[in-house]
């Protein structure tokens, strides 16, 4: 049964979305193609008709994730950069691994990733480094933008880190230990 072409896009972003969730919460080897295409309510059958392979589609799985997070840390760091970070190091979002930080949830993953995969990924760390610069405090574009890399590396280890120790006091101590020593929180 063929379908129009409004509803295989339909499908394609359905598929798109739901891959953005499920690569975030388990991993791009974590999930298979039936579970990836059953999630998004489709047979395996049409994957091809949508994504040349896995690797394509986990591309632009994490180009979607990269994008959406881009949007909501605009809106967060228009209104306060120091509530962003609280925000970004809160217990809830330490929670929310499929819809939180694709750069915290995928970087194990990207760095065995291919070529595609990791070049939509140091695009999303170009972009939040690019976001973040102009907000440093410090009095030249190469310091700021210095400052930036060191603001976003040290959120996303602390992240990254509090995620995976399974020692809830720790992982707060890890995200507290964060906070405190980056300037701009304290300001």
């Amino acid at each position: 049964m063929k379908v129009s072409r409004a509803q295989a896009e339909q499908n394609r972003e359905r598929i798109l979305d739901n891959a953005a969730q499920l690569f975030r919460e388990r991993g791009f080897d974590g999930i298979g193609l039936n579970e990836l295409m059953q999630a998004a309510g489709l047979t395996r059958g049409g994957f091809y008709g949508h994504f040349e392979s896995k690797d394509d589609l986990a591309a632009q799985a994490l180009a979607r994730a990269l994008s959406t997070q881009a949007e909501l840390w605009r809106q967060q760091t228009d209104r306060s950069l120091t509530g962003w970070i609280n925000a970004y190091l809160s217990d809830a979002h330490r929670e929310q691994v499929g819809a939180g930080c694709g750069l915290a949830a995928l970087a194990g993953d990207v760095a065995r990733a291919g070529p595609a995969v990791r070049d939509v990924f140091a695009g999303g760390v170009q972009a939040a480094v690019q976001r973040l610069t102009p907000q440093m405090p410090a009095a030249d574009d190469a310091e700021r933008r210095a400052q930036a890399m060191a603001l976003l590396s040290t959120l996303v280890g602390a992240l990254l880190l509090s995620r995976a120790v399974g020692d809830d006091a720790l992982a707060q101590e890890l995200r507290e230990a964060a906070r405190a020593h980056l300037p701009v929180a304290n300001g």
